[in-house]
């Protein structure tokens, strides 16, 4: 009935499992357990290796990177069940009934859901802080994949765009395809924590190959500003010949902004600035 896909990179997603395999049991669902890790040759693989002695649960290592998106695509061709529960390999379950709240949740008449994002209360270490608080801020009220239950004949027909290798956006453009196409995104009360939190550096660096990867799909018209308030906000800096000055600012103010991101009291507006003016300088 359910074929749960983890895409894996450079983690140790052996408690995840366990967690699913227990809740699986002990409601009696027929399922399956698939892991992916991309190519990151990483050491947490040893650890992981341990999966396949769980029944019903997979773990394979791709040879070569393919990109979250390509991952799961590759995952869901493996998949051998109708339902497709897609998480993130360092999210877990808020509750003990997470597998059920699926299950009792699925009709006829629907085919996406998404379970939502949460964040630990307690405040992190100083050198997180920026990711802790935008995932806090916005992340909890956005729909991602990173949680989301689908029939696998929908997302086989519109799978991730496998165009997206980087990090960045492919969630944005997967859904965006299936809202053209007519597909509703039900939202319901079923959270996982986001448990991985990168550094301020490395997320503004995950950040901004990220812009690098929506500056691609605009340029190929595969998202417009109806998808995205980064491209709207540019299209309108563009139509008032602002795109100029505006860069102009962003390399003037770039390392301060870049310090107060960094810093113990990073700023969400200075965050939405920093990303609209890298995104003019990639119009360059």
């Amino acid at each position: 009935m359910l074929s749960i896909l983890i895409p894996v990179f450079n983690y140790n997603v052996l408690p995840l499992v366990n967690e699913l395999v227990k809740q699986c049991n002990l409601r009696g669902i027929t399922f399956e357990i698939l892991c992916q890790d991309d190519a990151s040759n990483s050491t947490e693989n040893i650890q992981n290796q341990e999966i396949i002695s769980f029944s019903n649960c997979s773990f394979f290592i791709n040879e070569t990177n393919l990109g979250r998106g390509k991952n799961i695509n590759s995952l869901a061709q493996k998949a051998k069940y109708n339902w497709l529960l897609i998480l993130d390999c360092d999210t877990f379950p808020t509750e003990n009934n997470f597998i059920q709240n699926y299950i009792s949740t699925i009709t006829d008449s629907e085919n996406i859901f998404f379970g939502g994002i949460i964040y630990e209360d307690k405040k992190p270490e100083k050198e997180q802080l920026l990711r802790w608080i935008y995932g806090q801020k916005r992340e909890t009220s956005a729909v991602l994949s990173s949680n989301l239950l689908i029939k696998k004949e929908v997302f086989l027909q519109f799978p991730f765009d496998e165009s997206i290798t980087k990090y960045g956006y492919e969630d944005l453009l997967f859904f965006a395809v299936l809202k053209k196409n007519s597909f509703k995104i039900n939202q319901i009360e079923n959270p996982t924590f986001h448990l991985n939190l990168e550094t301020s550096e490395v997320f503004l660096t995950k950040t901004k190959t990220a812009l690098e990867n929506l500056f691609f799909l605009y340029n190929s018209k595969k998202i417009s500003s109806e998808e995205s308030k980064i491209i709207k906000s540019f299209e309108l800096l563009k139509s008032l010949k602002l795109i100029g000055f505006t860069r102009f600012l962003f390399n003037r103010n770039r390392k301060r902004i870049e310090y107060n991101l960094l810093s113990e009291n990073p700023s969400l507006f200075y965050f939405d600035i920093y990303k609209l003016g890298y995104f003019c300088f990639l119009n360059s």
